[in-house]
């Protein structure tokens, strides 16, 4: 009778971020499965420029899983900003990615990686404790995950969510990612928008002014664009809103897109119509610069801006799911 051998389950090995890492990071992450809102493909140096090089980064943060010499995974935890934005603040913290390469989609293996990442926030004095980038806790990834924002965790993230939920985790809000395609968009035509488009003029700003020490690091380096109206003979803005080019990820979607960041009316001047005027006003001007898509996100109860995006003809494409880690 052959003798019976066990199989000895793996042993992993775990330890931070070293300068020597990213090609080893980006195969992994070319060897996730397809997502809407995943940059594929990555490189190193994409990697470098969106996310190691933010001042910042800490590698002790990004925890790399070894089967002897060879990556097999990784996560990284981090912070957003303080109220100010003037840096970062420490009290809540969250686990913006968690990759495993293809042949090694263990649970007991993501698992323990989210429990170091969690155990990387408290050690620095994290309070609260939750999954998915979404602003203030937007340090990193933009551009590569998600769309117009970070959109929390997508559900069609084959590995976070579900390691989330076996280690205590609860949805506390849901991210509705839409989008509305330029080519054949045609304005709303009412008598209040005709009496708008002669009493208002509409301004464009080519890369405007950062407001921030923290909107510099996480949007300095995008094509920006904001787009304003004001009463005609007054400069004062009544409804501004804010565009990037969502770059590199639209370049996976093969079609220009913009992503709108800020929607702005002036308290005095809402449920005048003077957002759809103004959205209105934007698309034509950036279906003129070449775009064919824009991508807009709001929360799930956020009724008024669903309404206006519905109004506007915008379509729902994807969900995000934001975590927190116990009640």
């Amino acid at each position: 009778m052959a003798a019976f051998h066990p199989v000895k389950p793996t042993v992993y090995h775990f330890r931070p971020f070293r300068n020597s890492d990213p090609p080893r990071l980006a195969e992994i992450w070319r060897d996730q499965p397809p997502q809407r809102g995943l940059m594929q493909p990555v490189s190193a140096s994409l990697l470098e420029q969106l996310v190691f090089s933010k001042p910042y980064f800490d590698p002790e943060g990004l925890i790399v899983a070894l089967d002897d010499a060879d990556c097999v995974g990784f996560v990284h935890a981090g912070f957003g900003a303080n109220d100010e934005q003037t840096g970062i603040s420490t009290d809540d913290g969250t686990t913006y990615q968690l990759m495993l390469r293809s042949d090694r989609r263990d649970d007991v293996l993501a698992d323990e990686l989210l429990s170091r990442a969690e155990a990387y926030l408290r050690d620095r004095g994290a309070k609260l404790i939750y999954a998915g980038g979404i602003r203030p806790l937007n340090a990193f990834y933009l551009g590569l995950y998600g769309g117009s924002e970070l959109p929390g965790v997508l559900v069609t993230d084959p590995v976070l969510g579900a390691t989330c939920l076996r280690n205590g985790y609860r949805e506390i809000d849901r991210v509705i990612v839409l989008q509305l395609e330029l080519a054949g968009y045609r304005p709303l035509v009412t008598r209040q928008q005709r009496q708008l488009r002669r009493d208002m003029v509409t301004r464009e700003i080519y890369a405007p002014p950062v407001q921030s020490w923290w909107e510099a690091c996480t949007l300095g380096e995008f094509e920006r664009l904001r787009f304003s109206i004001t009463a005609l003979g007054n400069d004062k803005p009544l409804a501004e809103v804010d565009f990037w080019e969502i770059e590199p990820l639209s370049a996976r979607w093969g079609v220009p897109t913009a992503g709108m960041l800020d929607l702005r009316v002036a308290s005095e001047r809402r449920r005048q119509g003077l957002a759809t005027f103004l959205l209105s006003e934007a698309f034509a001007r950036l279906r003129s610069r070449g775009i064919l898509l824009v991508e807009a996100q709001t929360m799930q109860q956020n009724a008024p801006a669903l309404a206006l995006y519905e109004k506007l003809r915008f379509t729902k494409v994807d969900e995000g799911v934001v975590y927190r880690k116990g009640a």
